[in-house]
């Protein structure tokens, strides 16, 4: 490799990358032309070191701004993504965005610590589509919508890169790509998703802020795709950039932390690492996300590559110039024009930025039910009961900044009652407890003297002796998780990782490691185990020092408890609501236990505890309103039916006591509306793994079961009528625009938020149609009484559906309906359309190619990878011996007397016998026989294609639906038929 020092260069302010007036493709082409092979390769690993004769300076890729600038310090922290998503605020996300970007900003100029600056490079926002509630970072994402999301993230990123014609302000990154929803061994599950899943739903959330500029990168997802893990994926290359092109700019791409080695050590997917990394970057990948700061490893595998020939010095200059084009636009090269170097600190936490936290939290609120209950009265002498768990803490999530101040529900409705002479009482709803340690007698406590010191559990003491030392507030967050907060430090304990001890120091359960969750064991002599959750070690105790230990790897070898309960907390919130002339229950999660990043959840109840609370205080008072604070929907079917109010939000940040008292008391009308399906808690959901959500039956648009409260759902205290809907035309062809207008009036008392929700839907489609999908939004607010038309424009292509026969969006001739709604099931207006043109013909067999993947049904089979590089194949799922595919209306082509073959490539890695057998216009026993190819076995495996064929029988012809049946090991890449047998694999051409 050559490693040569270069001629000296002149003072690197007279060279032409310096030059602002040059085009920025030449100043990165000249910039690329000074820098060493080495150097350039180092512009592919996350921490770049500088280069000090040509003046450039180290750089870091990344930092985390979902809802806030995270774990740089305190910042101003906005409600979690999940709760913008409620907001269908297109305007207030790109306010929210513009301030994350501005203190990032501020970020950047102070001093790192390790060398590297602050990142302006944001990896935010997530685009995922929140298809499965049980996902462990649901409340990542903006809802399960590709158009709501699609449409919240381009405002996202507009506000994080600023509209500067020249600088960004800093430069939004996508997560993750693409089809990532589960967390449970997410680095080895492959979503298995179909042409009409891919491009309907999950690449359409990422196209919008791509195609409009609004993105400058995008961050690979941990998983596979279709066998084919993404960071490798074709996708990269003939979708998402090709989207770019029309920006004039190419997206900076970006691995996941870990993931390029994942494709050699948990993936298997290449033999070593040069091989996996060079693919990633032959793929499309521009910079890798390994070992922090230490980049020798990842750099020295990309050398190899290099010296191996896996890739070339071209490979390298690709990524390292997209790499320089990004620094470029940040204004890293031309300070002096760059209008947002002058961001300082007093924009952290600013009050402009506490008022826009406050206002993102109150919008982000849903009011589920309302029988009347709410707003609540804060009349003189009016007396609310506050329970719960979440009634007096605000949590932080994985991804969130540091809370600069923390406005709990309690603060924030004492205080706002408090104004009216109103009175508040609060209690959490939690047990009180002490350990007794067997072996010692002594009560689990922190030291007298050393508050914040190792726990003990020595001989001699008792509740008076020990008081609040030697008390626990026990959290139960369901799955036999729990949390213990001493009473008298205020903090949960949490195991110390070097020595193994318990400490109760910490504000909250955090970390990547969760070091603060419990189980406590029951013993057939009725004594408790107390385990570590992290580490899965028992505690036990040193009985010459009486110092606890999490170091126990055996029952046998623990230390057994008995519980003994100080106080109980189901009776003091049951008394606190008997006092109140109104109790408010507010539950929900901790971000960081049972869902969150690596974890998924295993269904969608309350925890028991919870719901145990819930029913005793409602028992008491029936005019209980629930608060759900959580990162995800539950199933609260039994408030639902029971109780007069149901209100949700997410963790929503600084503001969130402010922001709910506000709603709850009337002083700020709900606006909110569901961004995703809160489903009942006996509706059997799909599985976690089912990506197609057209066979499986996912979201709104497909899932046919009532809900327990519906995409879009959210109720106001005023009343909203919708009428006179009306259509430009009522026939348009497959091409036209139609304006849809509607009048919305607010028929209450009060003034308030309308979203006006657009859906389509197709009436007797020849596909298995969306039962209705989001076509447009507009959120509108009015005062009493006052009426406002609404107009849209819409495209008729918004009514396209992905055609597996054409291989590109159609818009089918027929019939269909417009819809206004105040939710996705709660349909106001509906008005008839018929488009006209031309239906798509047949796909012809005949000397063509069909794609085994371009199936209109499959049963029992599942999508592999054909090659490492690119193609996919059918084959039988996992614990199925065959499989069923359906492709409709194809033409087979020829005449009676004419000879014709039908071909197939396959591949067949086991030794059992595999067969794919093809008849036309129905299955076996039905259908006519076309063919039964027997497929060889492979010398090579899998990726070994072959192509085997059959004659035809001559007497069928014309358009038929085939009908094909896979079984054995058979992987199928597609069918032809003809005079002709299908070309070998190699001869394709490269996409």
């Amino acid at each position: 490799m050559s490693t040569a020092a270069t001629a000296p260069e002149p003072p690197t302010t007279d060279l032409p990358f310096r030059d602002p007036a040059l085009p920025l493709a030449r100043r990165v082409d000249d910039l690329i032309s000074r820098l060493t092979l080495d150097e350039r390769i180092e512009l592919l690993y996350q921490y770049s070191p500088g280069v000090p004769r040509l003046g450039l300076a180290s750089f870091k890729t990344g930092t985390e701004g979902l809802h806030g600038v995270s774990w740089l310090g305190p910042a101003t922290v906005f409600p979690q993504a999940v709760g913008l998503g409620a907001t269908w605020d297109e305007e207030l996300l790109h306010e929210v965005a513009t301030a994350v970007g501005t203190e990032a900003r501020a970020f950047h100029e102070r001093p790192s610590g390790d060398g590297y600056p602050h990142s302006l490079q944001i990896w935010a926002p997530v685009v995922n589509l929140l298809r499965d509630p049980r996902w462990g970072r649901n409340e990542e994402g903006y809802a399960e919508d590709p158009l709501l999301t699609g449409r919240l993230s381009v405002s996202y990123c507009r506000g994080l890169a600023g509209d500067h014609p020249v600088h960004l302000r800093t430069a939004p990154l996508l997560k993750h790509f693409l089809a990532y929803n589960n967390e449970d061994e997410r680095d080895l599950t492959s979503s298995v998703v179909p042409p009409r899943v891919l491009h309907e739903y999950d690449l359409a959330a990422f196209r919008p802020a791509i195609e409009s500029g609004a993105a400058t990168g995008v961050m690979p997802a941990y998983n596979l795709i279709n066998g084919r893990p993404c960071h490798v994926s074709p996708l990269l290359e003939t979708e998402v950039r090709r989207w770019a092109q029309t920006t004039g700019h190419e997206l900076f791409v970006c691995s996941d932390a870990g993931a390029v080695t994942n494709l050699t050590e948990s993936e298997h997917y290449f033999d070593d690492h040069p091989t996996s990394h060079a693919a990633a970057v032959r793929a499309g990948v521009d910079n890798i996300t390994e070992q922090r700061e230490d980049g020798s490893i990842t750099l020295g595998r990309l050398r190899t590559a290099v010296d191996r020939g896996l890739l070339t010095e071209a490979d390298i200059d690709r990524a390292a110039r997209r790499h320089l084009s990004i620094r470029f636009r940040l204004g890293e090269f031309d300070p002096d024009l760059d209008p947002y170097a002058g961001i300082r600190d007093d924009v952290v936490d600013s009050p402009e930025h506490r008022a826009l936290a406050l206002r993102a939290a109150t919008e982000s609120v849903v009011l589920l039910k309302n029988d009347g209950a709410l707003p609540l009265s804060t009349a003189p002498g009016r007396r609310v009961a506050l329970v719960g768990p979440l009634a007096d803490t605000l949590f932080e999530d994985w991804y969130s900044g540091t809370m600069p101040y923390r406005i709990t529900v309690a603060t924030g409705l004492e205080t706002a009652l408090k104004e009216g002479g109103a009175e508040l009482v609060c209690a959490e709803g939690v047990d009180r407890i002490t350990l007794r340690a067997a072996s010692t007698g002594g009560l689990l406590r922190v030291p007298a003297f050393d508050p914040g010191g190792p726990m003990v559990a020595g001989a001699s003491t008792d509740e008076q002796e020990c008081g609040d030392s030697a008390c626990h507030d026990l959290f139960d967050w369901g799955e036999g998780v729990l949390t213990l907060r001493n009473a008298r430090t205020e903090r949960y304990v949490t195991l110390k990782d070097g020595d193994l001890t318990l400490a109760a120091d910490q504000t909250q359960p955090n970390g990547w490691f969760v070091h603060e969750t419990f189980r406590l064991e029951l013993q057939p002599d009725g004594t408790e185990l107390l385990r570590n959750i992290s580490n899965g070690r028992y505690a036990a105790l040193d009985p010459a020092t009486g110092r606890v230990t999490l170091c126990a790897e055996a029952p046998e070898k623990a230390e057994r408890w008995t519980r003994t309960a100080v106080r109980d907390g189901i009776a003091e919130a049951v008394a606190a609501a008997a006092s109140a002339d109104v109790a408010v229950v507010v539950l929900g999660n901790d971000p960081h236990i049972n869902g969150r990043e690596t974890e998924d959840r295993s269904g969608i109840s309350l925890p028991p505890a919870q719901e145990a609370l819930l029913r005793a205080v409602a028992t008491e008072r029936p005019e209980a309103v629930l608060v759900v604070m959580s990162s995800y929907p539950y199933a609260v079917d039994w408030a639902d039916k029971h109780l007069p109010a149901v209100v949700w939000t997410s963790h929503g940040g600084q503001e969130t006591g402010r922001a709910l008292a506000a709603i709850l008391l009337g002083e700020a009308e709900p606006s909110g509306r569901l961004p995703q399906t809160w489903y009942r808690g006996d509706d059997p959901l799909p599985g976690r793994l089912d990506y197609d959500i057209i066979s499986a039956g996912w979201t709104y648009q497909y899932h046919d079961a009532a809900p327990l409260y519906p995409f879009g759902h959210g109720l106001t205290y005023t009343t909203f009528s919708h009428s006179q809907l009306r259509l430009s035309a009522r026939e348009a062809a497959q091409d036209d625009t139609l304006t849809v207008s509607v009048e919305l009036t607010n028929t209450g008392t009060r003034p308030g938020t309308e979203t006006v929700q657009l859906y389509t839907r197709a009436v007797a489609a020849r596909h298995r149609a969306p039962r209705r999908r989001l076509t447009d939004f507009r959120k509108v607010s009015l005062a009493p009484g006052e009426r406002r038309r609404l107009e849209f424009d819409m495209p008729v292509a918004a009514l396209a559906h992905w055609s597996v026969s054409a291989g590109a969006f159609a818009v089918d001739p027929g019939r269909y309906e417009i819809q206004i709604g105040h939710s996705s099931e709660a349909i106001a207006l509906t008005a008839p359309l018929t488009v006209t043109g031309p239906a798509l013909p047949a796909r012809s067999l005949s000397g063509g190619r069909l794609e085994a993947v371009d199936f209109d049904e499959c049963v029992g089979g599942t999508l592999v990878d054909a090659t490492r590089e690119k193609g996919e194949a059918v084959t039988p799922a996992t614990g199925h011996i065959h499989c069923g595919l359906r492709y409709r209306s194809v033409d087979l082509g020829g005449t009676p007397d004419g000879p014709r073959v039908i071909t197939a490539e396959v591949s067949r890695a086991t030794e059992e016998d595999a067969t794919v057998e093809i008849y036309a216009d129905g299955g076996p026993g039905t259908g006519t026989l076309l063919a039964v190819l027997d497929v060889p076995a492979g010398t090579h495996g899998r990726y070994d294609w072959r192509t085997v064929s059959a004659p035809m029988p001559a007497e069928v012809t014309g358009v038929h639906d085939l009908h094909l049946v896979l079984r054995g090991g058979v992987h199928l890449a597609a069918i032809a038929g003809g005079t002709r047998p299908l070309p070998p694999r190699s001869q394709l051409p490269e996409h």
